[in-house]
């Protein structure tokens, strides 16, 4: 199949987007935008949280690193099944409490002023640098596959991209979103599914042999009982359960959808169902991987890691199978994009400009100075995937998740300590606990070697940072009576 007629399935996709994004974004306002009016249906946000939380780097990378590290990934999903269960029944009844519009004034209302922005400027730091990852993995994909043979560069691509989700989310914000989102997770889990069966069809085995097979290679091993392994499952699994607690109960992206259903009882369950179904789909995409290894060395095709997937549906399936799997990247990579730029956007006008306190701005001041951020954050999208390209990392998945432990760790370290104890701190100090504990935490990524000997530091580098900004925090603070 050509270039230029995938491109045409591509512009044809991202039209249906459009008509749904009209539809769905009439009559729109800020509360619209932000929270999509507290009145979301549960089913649909669980649904299209699926795709928001698995993304295009899921979709490549997951499947891609089979043969290195098995099937170790669904120990980490377990972990999100604890995470999610938390976040149901600990942090979601506290959002509902405070009828929270941002999750970080939390933050304010238990801690002060400064933590509060400090939350709120962790979140934006994060939530730039992992969704500009996923979205520079993708777009490298249709770079290659589609627009380099049209002769489009690499940042007009990006650009191009940028400007779909610009033009489907400028209006509507969270309230289209979750109409746009289970849309994009359905046409995902269909091209997940199809691959699957037409690689099981062209090798003629059975679900049973292949997994026999897979098993001959080595990659159906789930749990890993070294203790001094990245990979023992007692560190993966506690860290998927913290990667879950603040990459979805402590960022702004993913609780703007769950805060936006009606009920606290209706979002729980759309919490629950979510952790649930993606212990399923997880290992549908480890299964993936096994196949797309098998086939791969049936086919005698050299490609491995992010490449995998990609070199074996677009030049070794059928073009039909192409199609899919190029509209199936496109639905991964959207919704974790538009509701990152939409969530960043929320985020910095209600928590950094504090736009829901200014009663001298009319509402249509809000609404230009929103649609001014939105677009702004737009720009930094481009120019940090650009970045990513000069760096070219090899594992795009290792990346996030590293970000992640980096960034997410002083989010975890505040929310915690507000949470579990009643303390004041020292509001002013805050913001050099929050920074001062990443740096000693890559300080022990990179020496552990010297200070540790064989055993390693993986994704439990995120606990160790909630843990020191706990630490830090603690000594600033004093006794208080207040309660939340």
């Amino acid at each position: 199949m050509t270039p230029l007629l995938l491109f045409v399935f591509v512009v044809a996709y991202f039209l249906v987007l459009l008509i749904v994004a009209w539809y769905t974004g009439r009559n729109s306002n800020n509360e619209s935008f932000f929270i999509g009016n507290r009145n979301s249906n549960w089913m649909l946000v669980a649904f299209g949280m699926i795709g928001t939380s698995l993304s295009g780097v899921t979709f490549v990378s997951v499947p891609g690193a089979v043969a290195r590290d098995s099937f170790s990934y669904f120990q980490i999903t377990l972990g999100y099944l604890i995470g999610y269960t938390i976040i149901a029944y600990v942090l979601l009844p506290l959002y509902y409490k405070l009828q929270l519009t941002s999750i970080y004034h939390f933050l304010s209302a238990r801690l002060g002023i400064v933590s509060y922005k400090t939350g709120a400027s962790f979140f934006i730091l994060s939530r730039t640098l992992g969704a500009t990852a996923r979205l520079y993995l993708v777009v490298k994909i249709l770079q290659d596959a589609i627009l380099e043979n049209l002769g489009i560069p690499f940042w007009a691509t990006t650009f191009i991209i940028l400007t779909m989700i610009i033009l489907y989310t400028y209006q509507g914000g969270v309230k289209t979103i979750v109409w746009t989102d289970t849309l994009q997770t359905t046409c995902m889990l269909a091209g997940l599914v199809i691959c699957v069966a037409y690689i099981l069809n062209a090798m003629h085995i059975s679900i049973a042999q292949s997994i026999t097979a897979m098993g001959d290679k080595g990659y159906t091993k789930v749990f890993f009982a070294d203790p001094n392994s990245k990979l023992f499952y007692w560190k993966q699994i506690l860290a998927g359960a913290f990667i879950s607690i603040t990459m979805t109960g402590m960022d702004q992206e993913m609780m703007q959808k769950n805060i936006s259903v009606k009920k606290l009882s209706d979002s729980q369950k759309n919490v629950m169902t979510m952790a649930v179904v993606m212990l399923f789909v997880i290992m549908l995409f480890l299964f993936l991987g096994g196949l797309l290894y098998l086939y791969a060395g049936q086919q005698h095709i050299m490609a491995t890691g992010d490449k995998l997937f990609p070199t074996i549906a677009l030049n070794n399936m059928p073009p039909f199978i192409g199609v899919i799997f190029i509209i199936a990247l496109i639905s991964a990579l959207f919704p974790s994009a538009d509701g990152a730029i939409t969530a960043l956007t929320a985020s910095f006008c209600i928590d950094i400009l504090g736009m829901n306190n200014r009663s001298d701005w009319s509402e249509e001041k809000k609404k230009t100075t929103r649609h001014i951020v939105h677009l702004s954050f737009a720009f930094l999208f481009l120019f940090f995937v650009l970045i990513y390209k000069w760096v070219n990392n090899p594992s795009m998945i290792g990346v996030i998740l590293k970000v992640a432990a980096y960034t997410y760790g002083p989010l975890l370290g505040l929310f915690t300590f507000s949470i579990l104890t009643k303390r004041a701190v020292r509001d002013q100090f805050v913001p050099i606990v929050c920074l001062a504990s990443p740096i000693i935490c890559y300080l022990l990524d990179s020496f552990q070697k010297k200070l540790f000997g064989s055993f390693e530091i993986g994704l439990e580098l995120l606990i160790i940072n909630g843990f020191i900004t706990f630490i830090g925090l603690l000594i600033l603070s004093k006794r208080t009576r207040f309660v939340v």
